[in-house]
């Protein structure tokens, strides 16, 4: 057994896949992941998580810019281990639980694809059809915020993260979920929630 295939058999063991549009190896995360690695500029990764873990992030980004130049299989091991952790602390900055990756071609909702093209396009037509007819005027108010906030210099990561928070809250929407479960709107939804225990309490 060579050393690649032995440790992608540990990684995978340790790590199962999971069903989610940013858990793929082809979603966005991952896709802006690879591209930091690329580069060398974390930023791109950077929005993709909140600010209290970024210095996790950083570390094993620095770490594995570092190891991926010892080798083929050291650069294999060195990116997934950083795509890993940039996904978990996503999926942990929305508040649900992290399995793993899912692999290259998984196949996704249709209308999760209309969304994404929606974005690409600038034109939200076809992804508004595939939802009942309640929830469209919401669908398009949430793709226009999207929208609006897409162009934002990679550099400026809090701009980026507004651009994450409403692109997650439009396609939580599209995808049949009310609730937000990313950023500032997750931390909002959770205050909300004590104010309201709080209140109840009183009386």
């Amino acid at each position: 057994m060579s050393l690649r295939t032995l440790l992608r058999s540990l990684v995978e063991t340790v790590v199962p896949t999971v069903r989610a549009h940013c858990d793929t190896a082809d979603g966005p995360a991952v896709t802006d992941g690879r591209r930091a690695l690329e580069t060398g500029n974390v930023n791109f990764a950077l929005k993709w998580i909140q600010a209290d873990a970024e210095a996790e992030l950083v570390e094993v980004f620095t770490r594995s810019l570092a190891v991926r130049r010892l080798g083929t299989d050291a650069r294999w091991v060195a990116d997934r281990l950083f795509l890993e952790t940039l996904v978990r602390l996503h999926r942990m900055g929305e508040g649900v639980g992290f399995t793993g990756i899912q692999p290259t071609g998984t196949e996704l909702p249709a209308v999760v694809v209309a969304a994404d093209r929606a974005l690409d396009i600038g034109d939200d037509t076809e992804v508004r059809g595939l939802v009942p007819a309640a929830r469209s005027d919401e669908l398009h108010r949430r793709f226009g915020i999207a929208l609006a906030k897409k162009d934002f210099d990679i550099d400026d990561v809090d701009a980026a993260r507004d651009f994450v928070a409403a692109y997650v809250s439009y396609f939580k929407y599209a995808e049949g979920e009310e609730h937000e479960h990313h950023g500032h709107e997750h931390h909002g939804h959770e205050h909300a929630e004590h104010q309201h225990a709080e209140h109840e309490h009183a009386h």
